[in-house]
């Protein structure tokens, strides 16, 4: 099960961001779990979140969807930062 990192903008704050429901309801309905999340202690409108994902294609049709929009909306994240990396192995 690969690890994933997500890191972005936020436009909503580090708390609201940080005690949303949003990311346990999307992402918990996949079987992600072990969802920690990061903020820049430099720059709070710089956030990150790292999980441990089963299915990486249920992952990406999820990123695509109106669900995950609505959330990302909600939360404040400003899509066009998102960058996602995915553990690899050598």
């Amino acid at each position: 099960m690969p690890t994933v990192i997500g890191h972005h903008n936020i436009t909503k704050g580090a708390k609201h961001w940080l005690t949303s429901p949003k990311r346990k309801e999307i992402f918990g309905a996949l079987g992600i779990t072990n969802i920690r999340t990061f903020v820049d202690p430099q720059n709070p409108e710089r956030v990150a979140v790292m999980m441990d994902v089963p299915d990486m294609d249920k992952l990406a049709a999820l990123m695509q969807s109106k669900a995950a929009a609505d959330a990302m909306e909600f939360d404040g994240v400003v899509p066009d930062s998102l960058v996602i990396l995915v553990e690899e192995k050598g």
